[in-house]
């Protein structure tokens, strides 16, 4: 056996690896949600699945109201989501490909900011909102989500090395201004980018829990994360529930990343046949 398939043998052994210590937390979210509480708690713990799953996902169903929260969630996660693409790509491409005063300046500000802890913007933000009297509403969750430093960041990084100047030239000869250029020049080319950021930020939407429990004040429209923190009780903890809720949770987020991902890969390799 030659060297090379040595090394490609290897690498393959060690991706596997990879594959399965990623997949594993997944693995034991389900062996615990579809088990019992006395059986996570049980030793030896138990590493197959069991026989409880749906037991325990109508648990999670007569509690809290899944499905309502659940809708509430994916509107702001897509709200969100569309704003920052659209947003952060336009300012990306003007700070990528346009010359303008201060713009290393306006950069290198943006840069700063993230070294400031996002708990800090957390009462402004509150009592801004409250001025406006968006607290308890979906505006709540979704304006001010609607651009962010890192998708800024991350877009014009990518701006400048796949967007040849080239091609921004071209579009000037032929008379296209600066939204024309964005749509028919940048967007195309910004897709795979464009489709890691749209990922990142429906999952990190999503996911977030500390800014939908403060602005959200009625209890009967909740987001998912803090409507699956009410399975959590005062006195004891139905521990196979609280999985069996967040296992509910993250099968979306699965669909969005295969989806994504899928069309991830595809652009990327489009681009690449392109180039």
């Amino acid at each position: 056996m030659s060297i090379e398939r040595i090394r490609t043998a290897v690498g393959h052994v060690v991706l596997m690896l990879g594959v399965l210590v990623s997949l594993f937390p997944f693995y034991w979210m389900v062996v615990m949600a579809s088990n019992t509480t006395p059986d996570i708690f049980s030793y030896p713990p138990k590493l197959w699945i069991g026989s409880h799953l749906f037991e325990n996902m109508g648990k999670v169903l007569d509690n809290i109201d899944f499905f309502g929260s659940m809708l509430l969630t994916l509107i702001a996660s897509l709200g969100v989501t569309v704003l920052v693409l659209f947003f952060d790509s336009l300012a990306a491409f003007a700070f990528a490909k346009y010359r303008f005063p201060g713009r290393n300046f306006l950069f290198a500000l943006l840069l700063a900011t993230f070294m400031i802890p996002s708990q800090l913007s957390l009462v402004p933000q509150f009592v801004t909102l409250a001025e406006f009297g968006w607290i308890g509403s979906l505006k709540a969750l979704i304006i001010p989500g609607a651009a962010n430093a890192f998708g800024i960041f991350w877009m014009r990084q990518y701006a400048s090395g796949a967007i040849p100047d080239e091609l921004i030239a071209a579009a000037k000869v032929d008379g296209a201004g600066f939204f024309r250029q964005y749509l028919t020049v940048g967007l195309p080319v910004l897709r795979p980018g464009l489709a890691f950021l749209g990922i990142f930020t429906f999952i990190n939407v999503w996911n977030d829990y500390l800014w939908p429990l403060i602005v959200m004040t009625d209890p009967n429209r909740l987001t998912l994360q803090v409507a699956l923190d009410q399975l959590n009780g005062v006195y004891g903890t139905d521990y196979s529930m609280v999985m069996a809720g967040a296992l509910m949770s993250v099968i979306p987020l699965i669909g969005v990343f295969l989806i994504g991902g899928r069309h991830f890969i595809a652009d990327l390799a489009a681009g690449a046949m392109k180039f």
